[in-house]
């Protein structure tokens, strides 16, 4: 059995999180937050939980099928939580977790370099297809 020297398990450790490595665990939770369903909830959850029927309501152009997928694999991953309180009908309440409310400050600025560019990126857009 051959053994690692510190230096070549460290280079090892730095390649197994390089998301510009195809195999890279990180790149996986990389293509999940760049998902524009994740990064409008958690944005919407930011000033706190809200009802299923809110976040429908909040995030327009959302199906439920996808409200409801999208709402499972950030609950999967750690990004929120789910309450369910019994009551007719039953009340069903998502919340940032502590590691959602980590990401949610980078996603707030995504949302609003988003809403302060797009005009310039309609621009640019233009003016790259009059070229063409």
């Amino acid at each position: 059995m051959a053994t690692e020297t510190a230096a070549q398990r460290r280079d090892g450790a730095r390649a197994a999180y390089n998301a510009y490595l195809a195999a890279c665990p990180a790149r996986e939770l990389l293509d999940t937050i760049s998902d524009k369903w994740v990064s409008l909830i958690l944005n919407a959850l930011s000033d706190g939980p809200l009802r299923y029927s809110d976040l429908g309501r909040v995030i327009a152009g959302i199906s439920q099928k996808m409200l409801t997928q999208t709402l499972r694999g950030m609950e999967r991953d750690g990004l929120v939580s789910r309450t369910v309180t019994p009551s007719v009908p039953v009340r069903v309440d998502y919340a940032l977790t502590e590691l959602g409310r980590g990401l949610q400050p980078v996603m707030l600025a995504i949302k609003t370099w988003a809403e302060s560019n797009i005009e310039r990126v309609h621009g640019a857009r233009q003016a790259y297809d009059s070229r063409s």
